[in-house]
């Protein structure tokens, strides 16, 4: 999942975005509203957290006009401003798909925002299954036959990407535009690192494998009766 977090607050913004990393979510960040428009344009996001109180274009004016796209980002609005007349406003004149006022309980902005994203196009399943290995979303737990494995959230970001492809092949770009966020070096072996230190963790070399030209393909787990 990719989010952008539109927020001019810079220590708030950078700890929203770093306790959205651990849940394995991509997550860029933007100081203005016409950055985020910008942005926004330039890149699919899968959620939008976004300030109403931002310089130069106000929170209120971006979520206008990110509305008038085809295909909108969902926006989740975060604001100081929690009567009830201006969440009726935020979600009825605005039209943003939810509402979360400051201070707010980082848990509940975790399952709001996952919650938006399960309201976009084709959801993923909360349980994907694959030769042997289980991942569940809604636990963030992953099994190999039954036994927990432990996984970054770099790597169960990846895991699911996998998954959710259901044996075809998912490119190094989708990787990279999906699990990390705008500042990864495109040069660096970030992918390529975490894939290996998958496969070590699911089972060996063949659990996954890197094809020229096609990207990365899920197998499953060797054994005797696979």
């Amino acid at each position: 999942m990719r989010v952008l977090v539109a927020e001019d607050h810079r220590v708030l913004a950078r700890t929203i975005a770093t306790g959205l990393r651990r849940q394995s979510m991509a997550v860029d960040v933007a100081e203005t509203g016409d950055q985020a428009e910008r942005m926004c344009l330039l890149t699919d996001y899968d959620v939008l957290v976004l300030d109403r109180d931002l310089p130069v274009m106000t929170g209120d004016e971006v979520c206008r006009r990110l509305r008038e796209l085809r295909d909108p980002p969902r926006i989740l609005l975060l604001t100081a401003a929690a009567g009830i007349t201006d969440k009726v406003y935020g979600l009825q004149e605005l039209g943003a798909d939810d509402y979360l006022a400051k201070p707010f309980d980082f848990a509940e902005l975790v399952a709001r925002v996952r919650a938006l994203s399960r309201r976009a196009p084709k959801p993923s399943p909360v349980v994907l299954r694959h030769g042997g290995i289980t991942l569940d979303r809604a636990r963030r737990g992953v099994e190999v036959d039954g036994c927990p494995v432990g996984l970054t959230p770099k790597e169960f970001a990846v895991l699911q990407l996998l998954l959710e492809a259901h044996g075809d092949h998912v490119s190094h770009r989708d990787l990279v535009r999906t699990v990390w966020d705008e500042h990864l070096d495109p040069r660096t072996s970030a992918v390529r690192t975490t894939v290996s230190r998958l496969r070590g963790k699911l089972g060996g070399p063949g659990v996954i494998t890197a094809d020229a030209g096609l990207g990365y393909r899920l197998h499953g787990v060797p054994g005797p009766l696979r």
